[in-house]
């Protein structure tokens, strides 16, 4: 499932901290590991920018690109010209200065996330999506379906979420018998993945695609599944 963007494993931010605290240089591994194509987008569901993380060295840290897909959603981050750890678990976005203008504070089981101002994320997203979905966005009905386009349940996902983080669901009366006996009854989003949550517990995990629908996540095994908007 597409929920975390920080990649790197117990020890390595352990090292990470270490080096980061007493001026030793980083593992370069460690470099590599964080590297990569991100979407910083406000968790509002507005439009966000890509900025890839590099590794060659910059001043401030390493460089990046891609700034300026910023220029519009997020004048701010158009400036920056490297990108580094912080000391603490998250990463931070410089400018030629060294001036930070973005600081990711991690966030166990989340995505890195702001902490000051409009709360911006940086995760990995699917190609050709500039923003995160939102209980708004994908309310509506949609279709539960194999890949050959046999269709399992329907399902209408309500807008509203409650104060557990979860928004209702309701499905249609014809549903599979494999897909009834979960009694699924409300739903969750994290990132770009949404999880249907039933009355037991049981539950099922998608991540989005690049058309905005969605296919089980493939921790879950078992046959492949899609969710389709109607």
């Amino acid at each position: 499932m597409i929920r975390f963007v920080l990649r790197l494993a117990a020890s390595a931010a352990t090292l990470l901290v270490c080096g980061a605290v007493y001026g030793q240089d980083i593992d370069p591994d460690i470099i590599k590991a964080q590297a990569g194509t991100y979407l910083i987008a406000p968790d509002s569901g507005a439009a966000g920018c890509r900025l890839t993380l590099e590794t060659d060295m910059a001043i401030g840290g390493h460089s990046l690109s891609g700034q300026d897909s910023c220029t519009k959603p997020l004048p701010a981050l158009a400036e920056a010209a490297a990108w580094n750890f912080d000391g603490n678990g998250g990463l931070i976005l410089l400018d030629p200065t060294r001036k930070v203008l973005a600081r990711f504070v991690e966030n166990e089981g989340s995505p890195m996330k702001t902490e000051d101002g409009m709360p911006l994320l940086l995760l990995a997203a699917p190609d050709g999506i500039d923003r995160l979905p939102t209980f708004g966005s994908l309310a509506g009905t949609w279709t539960m379906q194999r890949p050959d386009g046999e269709k399992l349940c329907g399902l209408t996902l309500k807008g509203d979420a409650e104060a557990g983080g979860n928004a209702p669901l309701s499905l249609s009366g014809d549903c599979a018998a494999n897909v009834a006996k979960l009694k699924l009854a409300v739903w969750h989003i994290e990132g770009f993945g949404l999880t249907l949550i039933g009355h037991d517990g049981s539950s099922l995990a998608f991540d989005m695609r690049p058309d905005g629908n969605f296919d089980k996540s493939k921790q879950e095994g078992g046959k492949p599944l899609s969710l389709v908007r109607q």
